[in-house]
């Protein structure tokens, strides 16, 4: 394999974790809205208790693909890229 080095591997699994992270926190996030979506439907007198459970729960959820671009950015500083 002529011309692959280590950090050009190190640069792609760098932008793999960011992307699977992405997708992973966008399922997730999908998955919190459906279901708060649905439990709003069935009580709606339970709204605000359901909405600031979402909002807390988007935020953690959000915090992955963050985490991911911080310490991709930490690589590729190391990797010299």
């Amino acid at each position: 394999m002529e011309g692959v080095t280590n950090s050009g591997l190190a640069m792609v699994g760098t932008a793999l974790a960011v992307g699977l992270a992405s997708i992973g926190a966008g399922i997730g996030d999908g998955l919190v809205m459906g279901r708060t979506v649905e439990g709003i439907a069935r009580q709606p007198e339970l709204k605000g208790s359901l909405m600031t459970t979402m909002f807390i729960s988007v935020g953690l959820i959000e915090a992955l693909p963050i985490i991911a671009v911080v310490i991709a950015f930490i690589l590729m500083g190391k990797i010299g890229g």
